[in-house]
């Protein structure tokens, strides 16, 4: 353990926001620096519980206590070694990811948890600032290849989990940049894509391929695609969005998150000199009250929308934990993101009826109603019924599972019930060599578990092109033998 008396004598502390008027004139993401002696006190109130249920919480099984322990002890190299020793990329669910771990930390029982995601981007970041993280290239080449379909953080998982196997990845991906959401849907204001850049760079010096603007089943055909490599990983995501056929959905204003937010990135990279969907001057509303919808509005803010207002079908959620989301679960409580406390409104139990244009086919506002759950339909309350003024309306609803059309037809693989891409336990689909990882097989999910599912698939890939029941370790710069 840590400090014995860290968890008695240190409070929970956390970095702070930049000041909301300063932070929407840029991008940047929205934390000031974290002193070094602060974070070493707050590893150090990681205690001796036994049975850590961080584990149990983190889908990676981070070594959480372990690394905890070797910052406070000051031996941040050993720190680092342990932290990659379960995640490939500490640095996006440093950012990204919503902490479940914290959620099930033992202290949090009956007191303020341990900030080990602050911990985790800490201990990342200071290792690629002392040189740390260098490429680990493998010891031997297998000679077969493998495709990798898709490079959000499940595809990038396993392409470097495959290449460090030894075996030839080369990754696919349909936008002109790599990186999949962490390029395009998640804002820079929450995660600077240096970091994903910088990622890459390793990537490459390890020997992985990536191909940019290939659209897999249309620019690349299945034929080849199967011909080409000895096996393929499907990672392309639950990107088929869930719309909102309301009357007036046609009308111009209305749009995806995800026809969104990737425009406002690219202005942010200075790939794109103004968005072609902007809410500049405009009343918006924000409809989807989770993460995306809370991207969608930090980005209105930066683009200077007149107001933005987030609505929610479900219920305010409560202040703390109910009987319904008992330790160590996750619980559904309400949460202010640095998005939220930068303006705007939220409001919850509501629904959409109709959205109403103007003259010229453009949205100008739309009605809601306040709706009640009664046997596990929304109905709505008579007499709430009113209208919101609304010139750019933004869906974020979630995703629905994995786009068809393309690539899964062509392949032939087997769906679930819920459509998504059916595999077995060794994330294997229906179809010889083709494997499934992320929210593509699983659904839409956290960034913790796509990593997960691509380091796992990737062991399942390795398994079956060469009979190993364990990845081989790759050969660090400094370990490479003389020659």
């Amino acid at each position: 353990m840590a400090d014995p008396k860290g968890f008695l004598t240190t409070p929970r502390e956390l970095p702070t926001r930049r000041p909301v008027d300063l932070r929407l004139m840029d991008w940047r993401e929205v934390y000031d620096e974290f002193g070094r002696d602060r974070l070493n006190k707050q590893a150090g109130r990681c205690m001796d519980c036994g049975i850590p249920f961080c584990h149990q919480g983190c889908p990676l099984g981070n070594l959480i206590p372990e690394w905890n322990t070797l910052v406070w002890r000051e031996d941040w190299q050993a720190a680092s070694e342990r932290l990659h020793a379960t995640n490939n990329f500490p640095e996006f669910t440093g950012t990204l990811c919503p902490a479940p771990c914290e959620a099930a930390c033992v202290l949090g029982i009956n007191d303020d948890a341990v900030t080990i995601k602050q911990v985790e981007i800490s201990i990342i970041d200071r290792a690629f600032d002392e040189g740390w993280v260098t490429p680990q290239v493998p010891q031997t080449l297998t000679g077969r290849s493998v495709a990798v379909v898709g490079s959000g953080p499940a595809g990038l998982a396993a392409a470097q989990q495959l290449t460090r196997a030894g075996h030839t990845v080369t990754v696919f991906e349909r936008a002109d940049a790599i990186g999949g959401l962490l390029r395009y849907g998640i804002p820079e204001f929450k995660m600077e894509k240096h970091r994903l850049d910088r990622r890459l760079d390793q990537m490459r010096a390890e020997g992985t391929i990536f191909r940019t603007g290939v659209n897999v089943g249309v620019d690349l055909t299945v034929k080849q695609l199967r011909s080409d490599f000895d096996a393929v990983v499907l990672a392309g995501g639950a990107t088929a969005w869930r719309d909102l056929p309301a009357t007036g959905r046609e009308l111009a204003g209305i749009h995806q998150a995800m026809e969104y937010l990737p425009h406002a990135n690219r202005v942010a990279a200075g790939t794109l000199d103004r968005s072609p969907i902007d809410a500049a001057g405009k009343h918006v509303v924000v409809i989807g009250g989770g993460d995306t919808g809370a991207d969608c509005v930090g980005t209105a803010h930066r683009q200077g929308a007149a107001s933005v207002t987030q609505l929610e079908i479900m219920p305010k959620p409560p202040e703390s934990r109910s009987a319904a989301h008992p330790w160590p679960t996750y619980p559904m409580i309400y949460r202010v993101s640095s998005a939220h406390e930068e303006g705007g409104e939220r409001v919850y139990a509501v629904s959409t009826q109709e959205f109403v244009g103007d003259d010229e086919g453009r949205v100008r506002s739309l009605r809601l109603v306040e709706v009640r759950s009664e046997d596990g339909k929304f109905v709505p309350v008579e007499g709430t019924e009113r209208e919101l003024p609304a010139q750019l309306v933004l869906l974020a609803m979630g995703f629905v599972g994995p786009q068809t059309e393309g690539l899964v037809d062509e392949l032939g693989v087997e769906l679930d019930p819920r459509g998504n891409v059916a595999r077995n336990a060794q994330f294997r689909t229906s179809v010889d060599n083709v494997f499934v990882a992320g929210d593509m097989g699983r659904g839409q999910s956290l960034i913790v578990w796509a990593i997960a599912e691509g380091r796992s698939a990737a062991a399942a890939v390795d398994a079956h092109l060469t009979g190993r029941d364990v990845l081989p370790a790759p050969i660090a710069p400094t370990d490479r033998p003389m020659t």
